[in-house]
């Protein structure tokens, strides 16, 4: 009984465990599936599709296709994500971020980037108000690594970015009733107030747009599905207040290395951390769980299991560009061309050169963090 407890799938915006049923999440959740004929839509604005688009890393959606319709007829959007800064960034915080900045840079529109120190302060009851502050600054040095720039990237820091927040929030605040938050949310009676008016900050971001610039335009969010009932509440009050409707991009979770689950920052041994060197990450990688067979004559034989393989989720999610070579790594793993111990020893080096140039990109963030705040 134990064990099925820990394989349950929970998603929520503070915990996700268990095996993922995407299919499931669409329904549970309400959203819809990433269809093809979307996928061609934004192919026409952006030339050929990013690899998570390809590979079907995002999945689901809500109004992405009356986004499109607004964008087609001279209306267009800003995005919109964010973190919550609670420790070192992962790789697989790295993953929508990417995309993020793919749809910025063809879409030629800002980004206005939300890191939640406050939230995280009232939901972590070890973690100190000055130590989320400073994980911010650290995980913004992070997204700055990327490539984003200054110019059309607007980070903000909740806490001391909250005069800005604020008028807009109690806007928010005043038109979701506890009863609807609860219901969302699981708030219980022991739940903290600050937890509870914490969604209506959230949702700021999706309209701030239209108070700094007087321009009304909807906002796009590419973040994983487990923020998306944050959104939900958001759209029910936002044409009360005279905006359009959020609208999302859900992507896939990139898993941790162990059995099943997505990468958790709490799970240090299972997850890449950017600041890990060299040997961490191959020690992690080495240890992961794989679709091998027990022996090498075994698997010479039989093959493995390239779609329950952590280490196969990697090249898919991000070492490997090529499409052609993703495919024939996953046949020859299938016919036991290519045995575990290779693919360990490509991965590691692909995460080892792309850590060492992100750290290199990341002390140079440094020089500019200050250019990505919000001018008063």
């Amino acid at each position: 009984m134990a064990e099925k407890n820990k394989n349950e799938m929970v998603v929520t915006p503070w915990e996700v465990r268990g095996k993922v049923d995407y299919e499931r999440l669409i329904r549970d959740f309400g959203t819809q599936p990433l269809t093809e004929e979307l996928l061609q839509r934004i192919r026409k604005h952006t030339g050929e599709l990013h690899l998570q688009l390809r590979r079907g890393l995002f999945f689901s959606h809500r109004d992405l296709d009356v986004v499109l319709d607004l964008y087609e007829k001279g209306t267009k959007f800003v995005l919109y994500t964010g973190r919550g800064p609670s420790g070192p960034v992962h790789i697989g915080h790295l993953i929508p971020w990417i995309f993020t900045k793919h749809l910025q840079d063809k879409f030629k529109t800002r980004l206005y980037f939300q890191m939640t120190d406050d939230e995280k302060f009232l939901v972590k009851d070890e973690l100190k108000l000055d130590e989320a502050k400073n994980f911010g600054y650290e995980n913004a040095l992070d997204l700055i690594a990327l490539g984003l720039k200054p110019e059309n990237t607007f980070i903000i820091f909740d806490v001391n970015d909250i005069d800005l927040l604020y008028d807009i929030a109690l806007e928010v605040a005043k038109r979701i009733t506890y009863s609807t938050a609860r219901a969302t949310f699981g708030f219980q009676e022991s739940t903290n107030i600050g937890w509870i008016f914490w969604p209506a900050i959230q949702a700021v971001p999706c309209f701030i747009h239209a108070k700094l610039t007087g321009e009304n335009v909807p906002a796009l969010i590419p973040a994983a599905i487990d923020q998306d009932p944050y959104w939900r509440v958001t759209r029910d009050v936002a044409q009360k207040l005279g905006y359009y409707k959020p609208a999302q991009i859900h992507c896939r979770f990139l898993p941790g290395l162990g059995v099943g689950g997505k990468m958790s920052a709490s799970e240090l041994e299972t997850s890449i951390f950017v600041i890990d060197p060299p040997d961490v990450v191959k020690r992690k990688i080495w240890n992961a769980f794989t679709g091998g067979k027990a022996t090498v004559e075994e698997q010479r034989k039989l093959g493995g299991d390239p779609e329950v393989c952590t280490v196969f989720q990697y090249f898919t999610f991000l070492f490997e560009k090529d499409d052609k070579k993703l495919a024939e790594r996953r046949m020859k793993c299938k016919k036991g061309e290519i045995l575990c111990g290779e693919c360990k020893t490509e991965l590691t080096e692909g995460v080892n050169k792309f850590l060492i140039e992100h750290r290199k990109k990341r002390e140079k963030a440094k020089n500019i963090i200050e250019k990505f705040h919000i001018k008063r």
